[in-house]
């Protein structure tokens, strides 16, 4: 189960940390902060670098501290909260990746609460530092909170677009 957990929370881990990565420089493929700005200018977000640096920083730090098995919970919520404003960026696109849907961050939503609620494994920096198991409730809450937190991101950040205004009314002030 160990084997199992470390494999897990390394790849889930340091995939979610390469799109940190792409948000906000130029390696894996990514197109600089100013391409990330751009990317949720596009998707109706406010904040422009700002709102890119902390999605960037965000999985960043969530992936590399999920591969660790490091804290695992706090960064299971953070993973949880960037994936889930990604979901609903992709939402209407459908579930399936290949039209741009929300399957993937899905999968790495769901893969980041089932860490969080199995916990890291004995490999893990938690394990080192005498923080596992973390208590039962500790896993439920990041569950729940991950989500919510993402959730409560978008309606903070995203402007809504002239589709989503009533009819007559563009949304420019």
């Amino acid at each position: 189960m160990d084997t199992g957990l470390l494999l897990l929370r390394l790849v889930a881990g340091l995939l979610i940390a390469g799109h940190g990565v792409q948000k906000v420089s130029f390696l894996l493929g990514g197109n600089g902060l100013a391409g990330g700005t751009e990317e949720f200018r596009r998707d109706g977000f406010r904040g422009g670098r700002l709102t890119a640096l902390a999605a960037g920083g965000g999985q960043l730090g969530a992936g590399l501290f999920l591969a660790a098995g490091l804290l695992t919970p706090l960064a299971a919520v953070t993973a949880m909260g960037v994936m889930t404003v990604a979901s609903t960026v992709k939402w209407r696109n459908g579930l399936w990746v290949q039209n741009d849907g929300y399957e993937y961050p899905l999968v790495l939503v769901l893969v980041a609460a089932a860490l969080a609620l199995t916990g890291p494994g004995r490999w893990s920096g938690d394990e080192v530092l005498g923080f596992a198991p973390w208590p039962l409730w500790v896993s439920v809450a990041a569950v729940l909170l991950g989500p919510a937190a993402g959730l409560a991101t978008r309606a903070v950040l995203h402007r809504p677009g002239p589709s989503a205004a009533p009819e007559g009314v563009t949304g420019r002030a």
